[in-house]
């Protein structure tokens, strides 16, 4: 396994602002409003999955923004059978091929721990490429051994809320996540980030990485409608779209324009 993890943060004057987008559309305007890279997933609205290669694809061809991708085979717990396990493997090798700039996974044992032996496997099929924990990190039972087990592993980037259900609520513990990763692992706030998080934010942690969304829900288009039938989760319209809003992405550069706010990664 080629070791992703960096040797240090070296430019702590630099902030990165990461939109997380599950459509070309989303993906455009989040790149017109000044983020400067994408996590790329599907189903934005069950809190992702793994993406199509013809939607990465195209966004690629369209568009010139580093892409780390999301590999996360379905909705639910990260508690991943052989199966699945088997098919995260796989797609993380396609998207490397296809010239992903990074990867996003996270697997956890039934007692909240690091699934390591499952982490190295998927680290080894990313094949140096830089790889996130993503917020299984928040539902492991010890954020502390987890962090630890990440250094271990060579991860890059921790995406965390803080164990929360935003990272305003989890502030404190980004803090102290924050000056315990030592610069050997990059610490990302995520969970309802937007231009009043990201002040505070920055006014009580070192961190200087945020990941949005900053969605918003479209009317569809359709004018025929059967209110009978629901394809989906309960409660979730059929006749809604999530796109991302290009203020909210503008608003969020602008927070961030304190720091030394240049593209990287």
């Amino acid at each position: 396994m080629k070791n992703s993890r960096p040797e240090e943060v070296k430019d702590m004057d630099t902030f990165i602002l990461e939109a997380c987008v599950d459509s070309v559309e989303s993906a455009k305007a989040a790149k017109s409003s000044g983020a400067d890279r994408l996590e790329l997933c599907a189903n934005l609205v069950i809190g992702g999955t793994t993406p199509s290669l013809e939607l990465y694809r195209r966004i690629r061809e369209t568009m010139e923004i580093p892409i780390h991708v999301l590999i996360r085979p379905r909705f639910g717990d990260f508690l991943y059978s052989d199966e699945e396990y088997e098919i995260m493997c796989r797609e993380i090798r396609d998207f490397v091929r296809e010239g992903a700039d990074a990867v996003v996974f996270g697997s956890l044992n039934a007692d909240g721990s690091i699934n390591e032996e499952q982490m190295k496997g998927l680290m080894d099929a990313a094949d140096g490429k830089k790889v996130t924990l993503h917020r299984a990190f928040d539902v492991c039972r010890d954020p502390w051994e987890a962090l630890e087990t990440a250094k271990r592993l060579g991860i890059h980037t921790i995406l965390t809320s803080g164990q929360e259900a935003s990272c305003y609520d989890g502030r404190e513990l980004l803090r102290d996540l924050q000056k315990q990763s030592e610069g050997k692992i990059e610490i990302m706030a995520g969970g309802g980030v937007c231009e009043e998080v990201i002040e505070t934010l920055r006014q009580i942690t070192d961190i200087r990485s945020f990941h949005m969304s900053g969605k918003e829900t479209l009317e569809s288009k359709m004018t025929y409608r059967n209110p009978k039938v629901n394809m989906g989760l309960p409660g979730i319209s059929e006749f809604e779209v999530w796109r991302t809003n290009e203020d909210a992405i503008r608003r969020a550069v602008m927070a961030l324009k304190g720091g030394k706010h240049v593209k990287k990664q």
